[in-house]
């Protein structure tokens, strides 16, 4: 067997801190193969029955890298005589036949076809244009607006919110953050009308997963889009607003950061980036960041930033944003650690 560069393992590591719980389980229960894969899942319940079938019709090819870091050490006999598991709906229905009757079988397939359709229409649906997707939220109620902008990506979402105008756009926000299980019948209209005018269940979320949600939101969002929503939220839901801010992680959070983490965010910025990120920091962060840096680095740094002149303000937060991203994307390869201002043990449960 080929070693996995340290690309790939990078790449791996990526995938299977994205991946979501019933996508793992499709992978092992590939590899299992169908005959004790069916023994296994003869165990599950109906609804863990579907949700499965669901990941396992949409996994594809899965390279060996992925499949290694899912099972660890098992994977090493699994993938010695193949490159690759491969998860079909056709994979699914063969291991279902083995221990359900026909008409489960077809009832199971049924939904995860349908809900196939529905994710595939809300992937058409935020893939528009943002102007086009703000047009069309503008002549919906704000309750609306919400559940659908809840359903798309938040780097969609937070394009459309500013263009619904400063008033709207707090008053959407206002209800994203407060939304609960939106639902069924509710959900479903709005998807039928999605699908005449421009082209799932209810989606039912924790308080914590949408503090996340609208956190990620608001880290993509224009800084100063980001700064006039601020005040009206914090007036109007001051709870939970702060209860997303500390999900957030913002330029002035890099000093939270170890020294030696710091030092790498910075030696791998690009170009004036760094300089210009630099230019716009609070003078403490800015003191901190340079202390990160050796003496001919530190030097060299003041030296680009007084060369630079003038610059503007719209170009710093750009920066600075790029220098957030990056940090972000070494954390997601495990590269460095990100602080986190939650404490798990003491979360709020409403």
């Amino acid at each position: 067997m080929t070693p996995t560069t340290p690309t790939k393992d990078r790449s791996a590591a990526i995938m299977l801190k994205k991946m979501k719980g019933p996508t793992k389980a499709a992978i092992t229960f590939l590899c299992l193969g169908e005959q004790a894969g069916s023994k296994l899942m003869q165990q599950l319940g109906s609804a863990e029955i579907e949700r499965m079938t669901a990941a396992m019709s949409q996994l594809g090819p899965i390279p060996s890298e992925v499949v290694e870091a899912v099972l660890g050490e098992f994977t090493k006999k699994v993938i010695s005589g193949t490159s690759a598991v491969v998860g079909s709906m056709s994979t699914a229905e063969s291991m279902l036949r083995k221990f359900l009757p026909e008409d489960q079988v077809a009832d199971i397939l049924n939904n995860v076809r349908t809900n196939k359709r529905e994710d595939a229409m809300w992937r058409g649906f935020g893939a528009l244009n943002e102007t086009v997707i703000a047009n069309y939220l503008k002549g919906e109620h704000d309750q609306t607006a919400a559940a659908i902008l809840n359903n798309v990506d938040t780097a969609v979402a937070a394009k459309v919110l500013p263009l619904l105008g400063a008033d709207r756009m707090h008053d959407v926000a206002e209800r994203m953050i407060t939304m609960e299980a939106v639902p069924l019948h509710m959900m479903q209209q709005i998807e039928e009308t999605l699908k005449l005018d421009i082209m799932s269940d209810a989606i039912h979320t924790s308080s914590a997963e949408t503090h996340q949600r609208m956190a990620d939101l608001f880290n993509k969002l224009d800084v100063q889009a980001f700064e006039q929503l601020s005040g009206a939220l914090n007036i109007r839901v001051p709870e939970a607003f702060h209860a997303i801010k500390q999900r957030m992680f913002v330029f002035d959070d890099l000093i939270k950061l170890n020294m030696q983490d710091i030092a790498q965010v910075m030696r791998g910025l690009e170009g004036e980036i760094l300089p210009l990120a630099m230019r716009g920091a609070k003078k403490e962060l800015r003191d901190h960041l340079m202390e990160c840096l050796p003496q001919r680095s530190r030097q060299m740094l003041m030296d680009e930033m007084e060369a630079a002149g003038p610059v503007r303000g719209r170009d710093v937060r750009a920066a600075q944003a790029e220098m957030v991203n990056y940090a972000k994307t070494l954390a997601d390869e495990g590269e460095i650690d990100l602080p986190s201002n939650i404490d798990d043990d003491d979360e709020l449960f409403e």
